[in-house]
Protein backbone atom coordinates (compact mmCIF):
# COMPACT_ATOMS: atom_id res chain seq x y z
CA UNK A 1 0.00 0.00 0.00
CA UNK A 2 1.19 3.60 -0.84
CA UNK A 3 0.17 6.89 -0.23
CA UNK A 4 0.13 10.13 -2.92
CA UNK A 5 -1.14 13.44 -2.85
CA UNK A 6 -3.05 15.10 -5.91
CA UNK A 7 -4.57 18.27 -6.55
CA UNK A 8 -7.47 19.44 -8.44
CA UNK A 9 -6.24 22.72 -9.52
CA UNK A 10 -8.33 26.04 -9.56
CA UNK A 11 -9.24 25.52 -13.02
CA UNK A 12 -10.30 21.77 -12.63
CA UNK A 13 -12.53 23.80 -9.48
CA UNK A 14 -13.69 26.42 -11.46
CA UNK A 15 -14.32 23.71 -14.52
CA UNK A 16 -16.50 21.45 -12.03
CA UNK A 17 -14.24 18.57 -12.36
CA UNK A 18 -13.66 17.43 -9.03
CA UNK A 19 -16.45 14.64 -8.54
CA UNK A 20 -14.78 13.17 -12.27
CA UNK A 21 -11.37 13.26 -10.98
CA UNK A 22 -12.10 11.53 -7.48
CA UNK A 23 -14.39 9.10 -9.79
CA UNK A 24 -11.48 8.15 -12.26
CA UNK A 25 -9.24 7.24 -9.25
CA UNK A 26 -11.94 5.01 -7.22
CA UNK A 27 -12.68 3.60 -10.26
CA UNK A 28 -8.61 2.82 -10.58
CA UNK A 29 -9.17 0.60 -7.31
CA UNK A 30 -7.51 3.66 -5.44
CA UNK A 31 -9.03 4.71 -2.14
CA UNK A 32 -9.48 8.62 -1.48
CA UNK A 33 -8.60 8.59 2.65
CA UNK A 34 -8.17 12.64 3.13
CA UNK A 35 -10.24 15.16 1.43
CA UNK A 36 -10.21 19.07 1.52
CA UNK A 37 -10.38 22.45 -0.09
CA UNK A 38 -8.37 24.82 0.58
CA UNK A 39 -7.69 28.44 -1.17
CA UNK A 40 -3.99 28.83 -0.98
CA UNK A 41 -2.34 32.38 -0.35
CA UNK A 42 0.54 33.29 -2.53
CA UNK A 43 3.25 32.32 0.31
CA UNK A 44 1.64 29.30 0.99
CA UNK A 45 1.61 28.59 -3.43
CA UNK A 46 5.07 29.51 -3.22
CA UNK A 47 5.91 26.97 -0.07
CA UNK A 48 4.54 23.93 -1.61
CA UNK A 49 6.10 24.46 -5.17
CA UNK A 50 9.50 25.19 -3.08
CA UNK A 51 11.55 22.47 -5.12
CA UNK A 52 10.42 24.77 -8.01
CA UNK A 53 11.93 27.94 -6.95
CA UNK A 54 14.47 28.45 -9.70
CA UNK A 55 13.01 27.37 -12.16
CA UNK A 56 11.01 29.99 -15.18
CA UNK A 57 8.05 28.82 -14.44
CA UNK A 58 7.56 29.63 -10.61
CA UNK A 59 6.42 32.40 -10.33
CA UNK A 60 3.71 31.85 -12.76
CA UNK A 61 2.57 28.17 -11.52
CA UNK A 62 2.00 29.45 -7.54
CA UNK A 63 0.26 32.98 -8.88
CA UNK A 64 -2.40 30.35 -10.39
CA UNK A 65 -2.13 27.82 -7.74
CA UNK A 66 -3.40 30.96 -5.55
CA UNK A 67 -5.87 32.25 -7.99
CA UNK A 68 -9.12 30.25 -6.64
CA UNK A 69 -9.93 27.39 -4.64
CA UNK A 70 -8.46 23.63 -5.15
CA UNK A 71 -9.28 20.47 -3.60
CA UNK A 72 -6.31 18.13 -1.86
CA UNK A 73 -6.70 14.67 -1.23
CA UNK A 74 -4.63 11.61 -0.32
CA UNK A 75 -5.14 8.67 -2.42
CA UNK A 76 -4.05 5.29 -0.83
CA UNK A 77 -3.70 1.98 -2.75
CA UNK A 78 -0.93 -0.21 -4.34
CA UNK A 79 1.40 1.94 -6.71
CA UNK A 80 -0.99 4.76 -6.07
CA UNK A 81 1.45 7.04 -6.81
CA UNK A 82 2.05 5.58 -9.90
CA UNK A 83 -1.35 4.95 -10.75
CA UNK A 84 -2.52 8.32 -10.21
CA UNK A 85 0.28 10.41 -12.64
CA UNK A 86 -0.82 7.70 -15.33
CA UNK A 87 -5.01 8.10 -14.97
CA UNK A 88 -3.40 11.88 -14.93
CA UNK A 89 -1.96 11.76 -18.52
CA UNK A 90 1.73 13.75 -18.88
CA UNK A 91 1.99 17.31 -17.67
CA UNK A 92 1.47 18.84 -21.25
CA UNK A 93 -2.56 17.70 -22.35
CA UNK A 94 -0.94 18.00 -26.09
CA UNK A 95 1.32 14.70 -25.27
CA UNK A 96 -1.07 12.99 -22.56
CA UNK A 97 -2.75 9.91 -23.28
CA UNK A 98 -6.45 9.94 -24.55
CA UNK A 99 -8.88 8.86 -22.21
CA UNK A 100 -6.52 10.71 -19.26
CA UNK A 101 -7.77 13.57 -17.28
CA UNK A 102 -5.07 16.09 -19.03
CA UNK A 103 -6.11 14.56 -22.33
CA UNK A 104 -9.65 15.35 -21.66
CA UNK A 105 -9.90 18.42 -20.10
CA UNK A 106 -6.38 20.35 -19.97
CA UNK A 107 -6.13 23.74 -21.95
CA UNK A 108 -2.49 23.63 -21.63
CA UNK A 109 0.99 22.53 -19.68
CA UNK A 110 0.14 25.06 -17.08
CA UNK A 111 -3.37 25.11 -16.53
CA UNK A 112 -3.65 20.87 -16.33
CA UNK A 113 -6.65 20.15 -13.80
CA UNK A 114 -4.73 18.24 -11.79
CA UNK A 115 -1.31 17.86 -9.76
CA UNK A 116 0.10 14.50 -8.27
CA UNK A 117 3.23 13.60 -6.10
CA UNK A 118 5.95 12.11 -8.79
CA UNK A 119 7.77 10.25 -6.12
CA UNK A 120 7.33 8.69 -2.61
CA UNK A 121 9.79 11.49 -1.04
CA UNK A 122 7.33 14.10 -2.54
CA UNK A 123 4.26 12.22 -1.25
CA UNK A 124 5.41 12.10 2.25
CA UNK A 125 6.03 16.18 1.97
CA UNK A 126 3.26 17.16 0.04
CA UNK A 127 0.42 15.21 2.48
CA UNK A 128 2.14 16.65 5.29
CA UNK A 129 1.95 20.23 3.82
CA UNK A 130 -1.73 19.85 3.45
CA UNK A 131 -3.02 16.96 6.67
CA UNK A 132 -2.35 15.98 9.73
CA UNK A 133 -1.98 12.65 10.20
CA UNK A 134 -5.75 12.97 12.69
CA UNK A 135 -6.96 13.91 9.04
CA UNK A 136 -5.77 10.78 7.28
CA UNK A 137 -8.53 7.69 7.34
CA UNK A 138 -6.43 4.79 6.62
CA UNK A 139 -5.34 1.30 7.07
CA UNK A 140 -1.64 2.43 6.87
CA UNK A 141 0.08 3.61 10.09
Amino acid sequence: MERTLSIVKPDGVKKGLIGEVISRFEKAGLKVVALKMVKLSKDQAMGFYIVHKDKPFYNGLTDFMSEGPIVVMVIEGEQAISKVREIMGATNPKEAAPGTIRADFASDIERNIVHGSDSKESADYEIGYFFSSLEINSSIN
